[in-house]
């Protein structure tokens, strides 16, 4: 395989890409990275403020102010919502070739026999319901007929048991089985994977580095948390025709931790 030919199947020129949970953090780097590689991005998040802000630093970034960035707020967890930006999408950009279904959240900690089960059900309603709500609806109003690619932000705690966040791990580890169930259900015109981080030097993993980074880090065989750019450049690959064979699949971005078999 030439250079050439790489950079051409990893180019995403002419498509339109949804990225949820993208005001920060590993959102905002995937909506950065699919920029970069040539797609148009609409970015949706809760919060309309740091979303606008979000949108103007990326619209910077790719130098062309905010033609290829379209910001969008709304509660993942609202069906209006997600219906709202999937159809903005196409109605602005044309069509909506690839979905990142980053949103998530963790407001449980310890032990599930002590878990308030509104907060346990509010996790699997954003993480794992609200995800195949969005695949829904980019599959009604547009995939369906023309195709496309889905990747879906797992964990490293959806694969192995933390303790910590256990109501977390299994919304993810059901996630990554709603992965698998839907890459074998709209195939082959749909491509559906998932990337399952480590921790990554978000404000959204604070808590989980409270001890401090060198700490957390020493676990890890690259001796280092990961950055959002990590996750981005693999999900940029797995959206790509470049991964044109690849479907089902959850791929680590952890640093070699679960290799070490700890958690």
């Amino acid at each position: 395989m030439t250079a050439a030919k790489t950079a051409q199947e990893q180019d995403l020129t002419g498509r339109v890409a949804l990225v949820t949970g993208a005001s920060r953090g590993i959102g905002k780097a995937i909506a950065t990275e699919l920029l970069a590689r040539g797609a148009r991005v609409t970015i949706t998040a809760r919060k309309p403020e740091p979303l606008a802000e979000a949108a103007r630093q990326l619209g910077e970034a790719t130098g062309n102010g905010t033609d290829r960035v379209l910001a969008i707020a709304g509660n993942a967890g609202d069906a209006d919502s997600r219906r709202d930006s999937v159809d903005k999408t196409i109605e602005v950009f044309g069509s909506l070739d690839i979905l990142i279904n980053n949103t998530g959240i963790n407001p449980v900690y310890g032990s599930l026999m002590d878990a308030d089960l509104d907060g346990v059900k509010k996790t699997f309603d954003t993480n794992v319901v609200a995800t195949l709500g969005y695949i829904q609806e980019a599959y009604r109003a547009w995939m369906g007929a023309h195709g496309g690619a889905v990747v879906n932000v797992a964990s490293v705690a959806g694969l192995r048991s933390t303790g910590v966040i256990a109501a977390y791990g299994a919304s993810k580890a059901a996630l990554i089985r709603l992965t698998e169930e839907l890459a074998w259900q709209l195939g082959p015109s749909i491509r559906v994977n998932a990337v399952a981080p480590g921790v990554v030097k978000t404000k959204f993993a604070e808590a989980l580095v409270a001890g401090g980074e060198e700490q957390a880090a020493a676990a890890y065989p690259m001796k280092r948390l990961g950055s959002p750019e990590d996750v981005a450049s693999l999900v940029g690959f797995l959206v790509s025709d470049a991964s044109s064979w690849i479907t089902g699949e959850t791929v680590r971005v952890d640093g070699g931790l679960l290799a070490t078999g700890g958690l």
